[in-house]
């Protein structure tokens, strides 16, 4: 049975269509759904291009969590994955997928996470702090931001004189070609 991924995205869903694109006529995994906070995110724009249905839930709805598992139960949803999503996933939405839940995160954690620390504030947090690398961590979600065991992690390096949309510009290279190769590990049980 192919598992279904359902994905989340709090903004403009680049890395929502990226994903979805690279397994365009693959067998691996199906999109049944694409969910956002934001009625007047991009990510629902991207998700007409791509065929695939969208839907906004509110703060509250999400906080409770029982509206979003019994959305994501009614598509047999077996995966969740966070492409750009801000919100701290609550505890209902946590215990219905255990270890079926993953983020990625611009930045190698555990250095620049936590509440606050995504896009622009990331790259600007690492620039201001004088690092030589960056990069990506693909991890599980669990109750706290930014805390769940690291699956994958790839770097590149930070220049003397990067701005911080130098470092973004290198750190979407590295999501753009790592994230949906890992989806596609957990998904298909290899990782």
């Amino acid at each position: 049975m192919t598992p279904k991924i359902a994905l989340f995205a709090s903004g403009s869903g680049s890395n929502v269509e990226n994903i979805v694109r690279y397994f365009a006529g693959k067998k691996t995994v199906e999109f049944p759904l694409i969910l956002s906070n934001k009625q007047d995110a991009f990510v629902h724009e991207r998700a007409k291009m791509l065929g695939v249905p969208s839907v906004t839930f509110s703060r509250d709805e999400f906080a409770d969590g029982r509206k979003i598992v019994s959305l994501l139960d009614k598509y047999e949803v077996d995966f969740i994955v966070l492409a750009g999503f801000l919100l701290k996933v609550s505890l209902p939405i946590l215990e219905a997928y255990p270890n079926k839940i993953i983020n990625i995160h611009p930045a190698l954690l555990p250095k620049f996470g936590g509440k606050g620390m995504y896009g622009h504030h990331v790259h600007q947090a690492v620039v201001d702090a004088g690092e030589t690398h960056s990069g990506i961590t693909i991890h599980y979600v669990n109750e706290q931001y930014d805390e769940g065991s690291i699956i994958f992690q790839a770097t590149c390096e930070v220049s003397v004189g990067d701005t911080p949309d130098m470092v973004a510009d290198k750190v979407h290279a590295l999501e753009y070609r790592y994230f949906p190769e890992v989806i596609e590990k957990l998904a298909i049980g290899v990782l």
